[in-house]
């Protein structure tokens, strides 16, 4: 052409040449990997919880122990389940320190496994096969089986979350799921959807028919947690039970509406959903602080930090476009094919 050329390059380069050149990217330009950001915060939580295992009570047998706790998670509960649950509190009675050990053991090798990168997999895989066995045993199936699982106060059970978030940030990528969020790259955007879904409309369902419900539900709920925390945190608890006496039933209706708002919001455009998401992380530090005390690990004896900070990691890992850079060159057949058109 008389003044201007235009010459069309089409350069075919192995997967693995570009992958380098892309390694070699400035630093700001390289795709952070917000999922690997969450896994070291759900191995943070296990080594917690670990260490909060460690504590000398749980080392005592008798009523007032880790068998003890172990116990009350059988009242109210079906008697085929509060049979397990008492089977259960009996080994640990008479093996205190040797059972106490080993589940302290276990919850530090599975934060730590999460924590490595080559033993990531089975340590995640390890994580919901304790966690199911800990909702069972440990926490009587959250208690919503008899209506105390109210989730103000961390039902159905903060150790389900453990379970669900090591499936969403299980370390594998689907093809429909790189341009949405952290949690739909194992699962695939349509059931990462559904679990968000299920996740806040059940928490709906919860606050509803939970105890929380009851006039002074959420009031006793609070008063309950004074015992051996701060000065300045029982201090709002004082003042979050006047504002709640005799409300239960409407902050239920409030939790449950914010909460199917919650979950529709992940169907909306990504400004909708980052909304939604903030709404969600919102409620997950509210409660987590008026509603559970921070797990009462202030108090002492507590063993995990309840449901806070894990519906916190839940909400984050939906957050959308995370971490993204210019898309990489298109895969064909294994190669990737890079277009540059050049006028001169």
């Amino acid at each position: 052409m008389t003044g201007r050329e235009t010459t069309l390059e089409v350069e075919v380069r192995s997967e693995k040449r570009s992958e380098a050149r892309r390694s070699e990217q400035p630093k700001g330009r390289r795709r952070t990997d917000f999922r690997r950001a969450l896994q070291l915060g759900l191995a943070a939580v296990w080594l917690l919880d670990g260490i909060l295992q460690l504590q000398p009570v749980l080392f005592t047998a008798g009523p007032h122990g880790f068998s003890g706790m172990l116990d009350n998670a059988a009242s109210g509960n079906p008697h085929a389940l509060s049979q397990t649950i008492t089977w259960n509190a009996s080994i640990v009675d008479h093996h205190a320190v040797a059972t106490n050990s080993a589940f302290a053991f276990i919850q530090i090798l599975i934060g730590l496994g999460i924590a490595w990168r080559p033993a990531v997999k089975p340590a995640l895989a390890s994580s919901i096969v304790w966690s199911l066995g800990v909702w069972w045993f440990g926490e009587g199936l959250g208690g919503v089986l008899h209506g105390a699982g109210t989730p103000i106060a961390g039902g159905p059970g903060a150790v389900l979350y453990y379970a669900l978030l090591a499936v969403l940030l299980w370390p594998s990528d689907r093809a429909d799921s790189m341009a949405w969020c952290a949690a739909a790259r194992a699962v695939g955007v349509t059931a990462a959807k559904a679990i968000w879904v299920v996740v806040w409309f059940g928490l709906a369902l919860l606050a509803l028919i939970g105890s929380g419900r009851a006039p002074q539900g959420v009031h006793d709920l609070i008063d309950s947690l004074n015992v051996g925390e701060p000065g300045w945190l029982a201090a709002i608890d004082r003042h979050a039970e006047s504002v709640v006496a005799n409300h239960g039933l409407t902050v239920a209706l409030v939790f449950s509406v914010i909460c199917v708002v919650v979950a529709l919001g992940v169907f909306g455009p990504a400004p909708v959903a980052r909304v939604t998401l903030v709404l969600a992380l919102v409620t997950a530090a509210v409660t987590w602080v008026i509603g559970q005390n921070f797990g009462m690990i202030l108090a002492g004896g507590a063993t995990d930090p309840n449901s806070g900070p894990l519906l916190i990691l839940l909400a984050l890992s939906y957050w959308p476009h995370v971490g993204r850079v210019d898309d990489p060159p298109i895969p064909v057949g294994g190669m990737a094919i890079e277009f540059s058109v050049k006028v001169a």
